[in-house]
């Protein structure tokens, strides 16, 4: 049986959600991120403010220049993270094969279904009512025999739009479609393509797997794969978490050790406790800075034993901070990891501090 996959994908969401709740703001140029006047970055822009040319991870204040009257406004991410539990309780009468992405995207595996619908298109179509008649929000639909060609068939046609591609129409669907279009290829492996003369998923159907394979590695043969529509990857419904973080950007930048230490424990803290609600404390801690200039740095340190403890965490990231420059080159952003997280069937024994120190 062909599976059947659906990508839902909420169009400009916290900024349509804000749009929703302030009726003064539809039709307006609005943008949710940080402030315009310092370092802020844009969340999410709606359709009124991308056409000015912003868009997401830009900066507030570019976007401030594109567009002098947009309308720019904080986050709040618990109204929009309520606003996305809705929507998943909505996949769920659907299906329970279900996996997200972010707050406002996710796969849906409906090959069969809660509503013993064959045609996905009526799924896809049943699931866009319903979001629009429960939230007062509009979302993007790609349907697609692999979670690959529903994704692009989803942003085909936004906002609001809903693309089917059946199996026998994949082919004719990716061969125009740029290659920076296939998973995976990023700015640096597009212009390793594009010197072999590969610029359209056509082009990469025109070169063996082998050629792919020389210049690429690895991920060659998988490239060549994906651009003949080919896609087994599964829509995994529990997804483990494979590390906890948190991570802080200043306002100004910080020059005094002793101000980042304070500012690690801080964060430590908000990493033991994600940690302890999951119940899987890790090996690895991670401390990540970025200087003025940008320049992003990391230094890791593993311990013998897991901890979700947060004086551990912070004692073993201040640790860290002897590797750094910091205290020497203005810090912009803080950043404290634990990865290497016990797997949830794994016996583990915490380690006791006896002597009370860390």
């Amino acid at each position: 049986m062909d599976r059947k996959i659906i990508h839902v994908d909420m169009d400009a969401f916290y900024a349509s959600v804000e749009q929703r709740d302030h009726p003064r703001l539809k039709g307006q140029p609005v943008v949710v991120g940080g402030p315009a006047d310092g370092r802020g970055v844009v969340a999410a822009a709606s359709y009124e403010a991308r056409g000015f040319g912003i868009h997401s991870a830009m900066s507030s204040a570019r976007a401030k220049r594109l567009c002098p009257h947009a309308v720019f406004l904080k986050p709040d991410f618990a109204k929009y993270s309520a606003v996305s539990r809705e929507i998943r309780e909505i996949f769920r009468r659907v299906t329970d094969r279900i996996e997200p992405l972010a707050l406002d995207e996710a796969y849906l595996d409906v090959t069969t279904n809660a509503l013993f619908e064959f045609d996905p298109q009526v799924v896809a179509q049943q699931i866009k009512s319903w979001i629009l008649e429960e939230t007062r929000l509009t979302a993007s639909a790609g349907v697609g025999p692999n979670k690959l060609v529903a994704k692009l068939a989803s942003e085909h046609d936004k906002p609001d739009g809903l693309v089917v591609v059946a199996p026998e129409n994949v082919d004719g669907f990716l061969a125009p479609l740029p290659v920076r279009s296939l998973w995976g290829v990023g700015p640096k492996t597009a212009e390793r393509l594009k010197a072999l003369g590969i610029e359209t998923v056509a082009d990469v159907r025109g070169i063996s797997a082998q050629v792919l394979e020389r210049n690429l590695g690895k991920y060659g043969p998988f490239l060549w794969e994906l651009a003949h529509g080919r896609d087994e990857r599964p829509v995994i419904s529990h997804r483990a978490a494979k590390s906890h973080g948190a991570e802080r950007t200043l306002a100004t930048d910080l020059r005094s050790r002793r101000e980042i230490e304070g500012l690690i424990e801080g964060l430590a803290k908000r990493v033991a406790e994600d940690l302890e609600r999951g119940g899987r404390p890790g090996r690895t801690i991670t401390l990540k800075l970025r200087y003025s200039d940008f320049t992003t740095i990391t230094r890791s340190r593993s311990r013998a034993t897991p901890t979700h403890d947060p004086e551990r965490i912070a004692a073993t990231a201040r640790a860290l901070l002897d590797e750094t420059e910091a205290g020497r080159r203005p810090v912009r952003l803080v950043g404290v990891q634990v990865s290497g997280l016990v797997s949830e069937d794994e016996p583990y024994q915490l380690e006791l501090d006896i002597t009370g120190s860390s």
